[in-house]
């Protein structure tokens, strides 16, 4: 067994464990006892064998690949999920025995006569047996919906963004804002079709997608090359690098494959209709004005993630222009951005996929990501400069969405303030 995989599995035998004896104690006949247990084994039988799968899957360094290990990957998740809510509740109540009976026992070494027969372990009450369930089934129905229906539930998220150094002619351009497509972790053709016509129902000026086409191999993107041809703006389809585009070279040896992979890769965007920006720009022109469109390869904060991009290099030929700038990981930002002395207006990341989780409602947004990244969903400004983080058209690892549905955005810059 894998080291990556044993302590899940470890930590998910003990819940199973727990959650058995803690729900058998609901039942008081021999007959009802054999079937909970029958019951209960059924069904811990399908995450165990995704437990043998996703094993096999590391082994063979094929973690970020295939919609199989993502399925695996998916059931994993939503039984531990459950089952650690379940747990919880019954921790609560078990902590609650034991106190009690702790009291009793105290109280019975200050009164005359055997302590023994002061002292026992109140039973469960099933009540709160039935209320820690009820709390379990929260979790565990809104994981199958994300898995089955919300992983593809596209939500347009329209923002109008005001800059009073946007030329004239530019008023009212409409850009749209696709990220992280994660193609290996896709299921479906038609689904991903839906997402692709109401892109292109928005009427836009230009389409920027901000990274992550790929899981970690380039062969990933064929059964969709069809469906993201579909993309059409009057400006173009423009595009960058994000981390999980660069996995694919881990898995050669010499420098020539791995040359050969990346051009290989670099021909999929022209494929595709993508301009791939690595590092560089493009000047779009309306009448005598004209804004730059800006790309950078993947720069990630922290030792795990690429650090290619270079912003000096895209910035060469910017002429004092407006500036709209493509880079992946929202940290680049803080970290390179927000201190240059070239003012960047407007910069569009993606990479946090809102963790694909949490809570998104006007005046109230919550996932974990907001522990990992400080900028993790929607718009940020500062010093009259705009950062805007997509939340993700596809999804990668756990095979669902739940709250952070896949987004789609239209930013309708404005020249009023």
């Amino acid at each position: 067994m894998s080291g990556r995989i044993l302590p899940f599995l470890l930590l998910h035998i003990a819940l199973d464990v727990y959650m058995y004896f803690g729900l058998k104690s609901m039942f008081r006949t021999p007959a009802s006892i054999r079937l909970f247990s029958i019951i209960y084994l059924l069904t811990v039988i399908g995450t165990y064998y995704a437990f043998f799968r996703l094993n096999s899957a590391v082994i063979q360094r094929n973690i970020f690949s295939g919609t199989e290990v993502n399925v695996y990957i998916g059931i994993i998740i939503t039984s531990l999920v459950t089952k650690l809510v379940f747990c919880a509740g019954l921790f609560i109540q078990d902590f609650g025995r034991i106190v009690a009976s702790i009291i009793l026992f105290v109280k019975g070494m200050f009164r005359s006569g055997a302590v023994s027969a002061e002292v026992f372990l109140p039973d469960r009450r099933d009540f709160l047996t039935l209320a820690a369930a009820g709390a379990a089934s929260i979790p565990f129905l809104s994981l199958l919906y994300g898995f089955t229906r919300g992983k593809y539930r596209y939500t347009v998220e329209r923002l109008k963004l005001s800059f009073k150094d946007l030329p004239a002619a530019f008023d009212g351009y409409r850009v749209v804002q696709i990220s992280d497509i994660h193609a290996g972790s896709l299921d479906s053709v038609e689904q991903v079709r839906k997402g692709i016509e109401m892109v292109n129902a928005l009427d836009p000026d230009v389409i920027l997608f901000t990274g992550d086409l790929v899981n970690s191999r380039k062969e990933e993107i064929n059964p969709y090359r069809d469906v993201l041809r579909e993309l059409k703006a009057r400006d173009g389809v423009y595009a960058v690098l994000g981390n999980h585009d660069y996995y694919g070279l881990y898995g050669f040896d010499n420098q020539k494959d791995k040359d050969t992979y990346w051009q290989s890769f670099m021909d999929t965007y022209q494929d595709l209709g993508f301009e791939l920006l690595n590092n560089t720009s493009r000047v779009i022109t309306r009448g005598t004005e004209a804004i730059n469109i800006l790309g950078v390869e993947n720069w990630g904060r922290g030792r795990w993630f690429p650090k290619y991009g270079d912003l000096e290099r895209a910035l060469s030929g910017a002429n004092g222009r407006f500036n709209i700038l493509m880079s992946h990981d929202p940290t680049h930002w803080d970290e390179k951005v927000l201190p240059h002395k070239e003012k960047i207006h407007l910069t569009l990341s993606g990479h946090t996929h809102g963790f694909q989780f949490g809570v998104n409602l006007p005046g109230f947004k919550w996932s974990p990501a907001k522990y990992r990244y400080p900028r993790w969903i929607g718009k940020y400004e500062e010093d009259g400069q705009v950062l805007y983080v997509n939340r993700g058209f596809g999804f990668l690892a756990f095979p669902g969405r739940v709250g952070m549905w896949p987004e789609i955005t239209l930013l309708e810059l404005s020249s009023e303030v």
